[in-house]
């Protein structure tokens, strides 16, 4: 990739594994891109950057409505001059009995979750045509994708998240097929129990059911992992890291699982 300074997009930036993500960007030398649905937290996110050296600018946007992402793209582009790297990071992971699944929580997270990823691409690829590789091979821009180990297998009471993210993966496969003469890589990341509010929240609806406390309700879950331990959002910030940067060049269609162990392929 180019020597310039790089630029990254990150959205769900405001909390949990996108905050992490924009924070290790950013220690990487990114100039960042901080989108999320909850402007205050993605202008925390921003504050946070700022304190540790770096530069960033925070954007509001609805992920699920395509113009809204490409407008906040484009923002981002008119402030730093460029885009380099695009994660498509925020989401949706509601706990969803079959037999309560309803047409609003279908639709509001797959709009979420799969629209979201979709119109990211497309926001990333009106500016990564700008460019051209100087020769077969060279990667111009990279799009990074969240998938899950919900998406590798299906978990209890999550239908429609695991739906979304096998889904994701699809979408991930087929992109970097289409995308890779053009320079582009396309990859994604699937973390398994993370330590974020979305996470807490599940497993405090667990704890509840039993009587416990959010803990009890995270060491439920940690009883999965052959690391004996949930993850923390900067342990899935390394793995993005490392796809955002140089040495995963090579790399294209992958979808990398960082979940201490839960899913062996």
């Amino acid at each position: 990739m180019s020597t310039a300074v790089k630029v990254a997009v990150v959205t769900g930036a405001g909390q949990g594994i996108g905050r992490a993500i924009a924070e290790r960007l950013a220690k990487d030398g990114f100039q960042v891109g901080c989108l999320d649905f909850n402007n205050e937290t993605a202008q925390q996110t921003v504050k946070l950057i700022e304190s540790q050296g770096g530069s960033a600018i925070a954007v509001a946007v609805d992920v699920s409505d395509r113009e809204q992402v490409i407008a906040a793209v484009d923002s981002v582009v008119a402030r730093y001059g460029r885009l380099d790297v695009m994660v498509n990071n925020a989401g949706l992971g509601p706990t969803t009995p079959l037999e309560e699944i309803t047409p609003e929580i279908y639709h509001k997270v797959f709009d979420v979750n799969v629209g979201g990823v979709y119109w990211g691409i497309q926001a990333a690829l009106k500016h990564f045509s700008a460019r051209k590789p100087a020769r077969r091979g060279d990667i111009i821009g990279k799009i990074i994708n969240a998938s899950s180990q919900a998406g590798q297998v299906g978990n209890p009471d999550l239908a429609v998240y695991g739906a979304t993210k096998f889904a994701v993966r699809g979408i991930t496969q087929t992109a970097a097929r289409d995308l890779a003469s053009r320079g582009i890589t396309v990859n994604a990341y699937c973390p398994g129990i993370v330590r974020t509010p979305m996470m807490e929240g599940i497993a405090r609806k667990v704890a509840d059911e039993n009587g416990q406390t959010l803990e009890w309700g995270l060491e439920q879950w940690a009883k999965n992992v052959a690391l004996g331990r949930i993850s923390e959002p900067e342990d899935v910030a390394a793995c993005v890291s490392y796809l955002a940067g140089s040495d995963s060049d090579y790399m294209t269609g992958q979808a990398l699982i960082i979940d201490g162990g839960m899913v062996f392929n």
